[in-house]
């Protein structure tokens, strides 16, 4: 049986929208500009949809070197997609601790008044080295500002095993997942160790235990709990990661995705 890639998708800002896209280089951090920017509080601890589900309306685009980001009737504010300067900051992602820049100001008091608290917009220049756990994704494996590790992978076969035991069913992107794969049985990414797609490789590092995000109408950013996340947790529950849905992944060797490339388990 052939799998795919069935999607691809990045988040250039963590908990803001992402971008489809059809193909992306696999760099050492995960697909190219994902989470490499990340919205703090004044004092650097990192915010999500988890307290604040209106990141979800939040629109991001990549236009050339430029950053844009926008929200309904508040306009657009735009910063470059890989800042050269800012002032610099500690920002706390969960236990870790990295430095990071924050580039503009302009973007800064737009997010402010987007999101009704007082926060910034950080960017991890390549200077940074954020590291994954080396328990579960080997040493030196690097990651943006995501929860943990470079990639979230799930198989579309995964999401439809689900939405058959939910009375409405909810579509893939309340898992923000950045490659999605066809072809595959249910649930048959958790066994995967290493892989190639494309001209990449990767390994898998540890299932991906689910929050409250998945309750959050990633088009309205309304919360509309407590599915599909009370299924899971009494259907896929783990003593060590929670509700399990999908995969987390590393790099293992750098190279280029595309749709329809194929995905081969070693």
């Amino acid at each position: 049986m052939a799998f795919t890639v069935s999607q691809l998708h990045v988040y250039p800002v963590k908990g803001l929208k992402g971008i489809a896209l059809d193909s992306a280089p696999a760099t050492a951090r995960g697909l190219a500009h994902d989470r490499r920017f990340v919205v703090v509080d004044p004092d650097g601890m990192f915010l999500s949809q988890r307290e604040l589900p209106a990141m979800a309306t939040v629109w991001t685009e990549i236009a050339g070197d430029e950053l844009r980001l926008a929200a309904p009737d508040e306009g657009e504010v735009a910063l470059p997609l890989a800042p050269a300067a800012g002032e610099r900051l500690r920002v706390q992602v969960w236990n870790s601790a990295c430095e990071a820049l924050a580039p503009s100001r302009e973007a800064d008091a737009w997010l402010t008044a987007v999101l009704g608290r007082p926060c910034r917009l950080a960017y991890m220049p390549d200077s940074t080295r954020r590291l994954s756990n080396p328990r579960h994704g080997g040493e030196g494996r690097l990651v943006g500002f995501a929860d943990g590790y470079a990639y979230l992978v799930v198989g579309e076969a995964s999401l439809a095993a689900l939405n058959a035991r939910l009375a409405r069913p909810v579509p893939m992107d309340r898992f923000r997942p950045n490659i999605v794969v066809a072809g595959a049985p249910a649930f048959a990414e958790d066994g995967w160790g290493e892989f190639t797609v494309g001209s990449a490789r990767l390994a898998m590092a540890k299932p991906c235990g689910r929050c409250q995000v998945t309750t959050t109408d990633q088009a309205t950013g309304e919360v509309t709990g407590p599915e599909p996340l009370a299924t899971l947790a009494a259907w896929r529950p783990s003593e060590a990661y929670g509700a399990r849905f999908g995969m987390n992944a590393v790099t293992v060797a750098e190279g280029a995705v595309r749709i329809g490339d194929a995905l081969s388990p070693a």
